[in-house]
């Protein structure tokens, strides 16, 4: 018998959270105070009042480079990792992580060859498009 696992202390500590979350709902939904107000169903934020919606329109590039931001992030731990871990490893590590990066720089650069990291039009584009406005109104 000493062998065995008890689980009666795991039940017992498991229906005592079952039950003392059912009573603070159920005394919180008798107890609770009811608004029917036409603010009550409003969002709050620091007190100020809604003007407007909150659904903005924001381009899809945007979220491309905060793609791009957090895979680059998430590479960072692996190289911060690597350098914690450098004794250990040893020079197949310090190979790998010199693939690894090198892996990194490949990718950095043909997402800035597609243009996938220009989020505004570039100076270039601007000139040229004032340049064909000109000459129509000439």
């Amino acid at each position: 018998m000493s062998n065995e696992i008890q689980l009666w202390p795991f039940a017992v500590y498991t229906l005592s959270v079952f039950l003392i979350v059912a009573i603070m709902v159920i005394l919180s939904h008798f107890l609770g105070q009811r608004h029917k107000e036409k603010e009550t169903g409003e969002a709050y934020e620091s007190g100020i009042m809604t003007t407007g919606t909150a659904r903005l329109r924001i381009s899809p590039q945007f979220y491309v480079i905060a793609m791009f931001f957090l895979i680059f992030d998430l590479e960072a731990v692996f190289i911060i990792t690597w350098a914690i871990a450098f004794k250990e490893v040893g020079w197949v590590g310090y190979l790998g992580i010199l693939v690894f990066i090198g892996i990194l720089l490949v990718v950095l650069l043909y997402e800035w060859r597609i243009g996938a990291l220009d989020y505004a039009v570039s100076g270039k584009k601007i000139v040229k498009k004032f340049k064909q406005l000109n000459k129509e109104v000439i």
